[in-house]
């Protein structure tokens, strides 16, 4: 993973704008995707050696006002804008907001209960290590059978990256792959001794798919898409899925899994032995 991580950011944010974007003209002979740093740094209202040390990781601690003014040309979200933030808090090396505590695998009784309450849909709780702690029996029925509950404790990131079933199960693997990188590097990322292991590991493991997913990823993973799944049993399902995140105590998330059309509600009920129409498509 990069050390500067901050930097990447900005870089990626600043090729995804157009001077379009900002009211500027866009001229001829670009040979720069998006912004020149020149063009942020003056409708940001900073110089544009200032943007060059920030994205060379030349200097790490942007003021709050600056980061703001960045972050309003570079028209992030919200949840950009807080992950910038965090970004910006963690550039220390060794910084961790987690401090030492390891990842979470306890699941509180509400938390189980919630999960239960919501069956039929396949739900699965997972923490920042990407390890699945427990999950709906409809989500034991999609994900048994391609794999990724084999093991004593699985991940979904290594079964992503190390399991050659990942590929067969996941039509888009490459939009997969990219979104569990994310999911790691999210948060206090690298900084945290147990994701830096979990990192370590699967770079070796994998390659140039997962380091060079390290380097280019902003590490903003998305809450809510739609995914497809080869299940080996009912065949190709589109998955709308929605993550709720837990308090910052629990360290955890919930992603709930909904059919996005007609023909995966029937396959999904089809799993389960059920009337079709026990769960609808969004």
């Amino acid at each position: 993973m990069s050390d500067n991580e901050l930097g990447l950011f900005l870089r990626l944010r600043r090729e995804a704008v157009t001077p379009a974007d900002v009211g500027l003209p866009t001229g001829p002979r670009r040979r720069t995707p998006g912004l020149r740093r020149a063009e942020l740094a003056t409708v940001a209202g900073v110089s544009v050696e200032y943007v060059t040390r920030l994205e060379q990781g030349r200097d790490r601690r942007p003021s709050a006002p600056v980061l703001s003014a960045l972050a309003d040309v570079l028209r992030l979200s919200p949840s950009e804008r807080v992950h910038l933030h965090r970004l910006a808090k963690g550039a220390d090396p060794g910084f961790s907001c987690m401090g030492g505590a390891g990842p979470n695998r306890v699941v509180r009784p509400a938390v189980r209960a919630v999960l239960d309450r919501l069956e039929p849909a396949p739900a699965v709780l997972l923490n920042r290590l990407c390890e699945i702690l427990t999950c709906t029996d409809a989500y034991r029925r999609l994900a048994g059978p391609i794999g990724l509950l084999d093991g004593s404790r699985p991940n979904l990131a290594r079964f992503v990256f190390t399991d050659p079933r990942a590929r067969t199960a996941y039509p888009d693997w490459n939009r997969v792959a990219d979104e569990q990188v994310a999911w790691l590097k999210a948060g206090p990322g690298c900084s945290d001794v147990h994701v830096a292991a979990l990192v370590d590991e699967l770079t070796v493991s994998s390659g140039a798919e997962f380091a060079g997913r390290l380097e280019a990823l902003p590490g903003l993973p998305k809450a809510s898409d739609v995914t497809r799944m080869a299940h080996p049993e009912v065949g190709e399902l589109r998955l709308a899925y929605e993550t709720l995140e837990l308090p910052a105590d629990d360290d955890q998330r919930i992603v709930v899994h909904l059919p996005a059309d007609s023909a995966t509600t029937a396959a999904l009920d089809r799993l389960a032995g059920r009337h079709p129409g026990s769960l609808r498509a969004v």
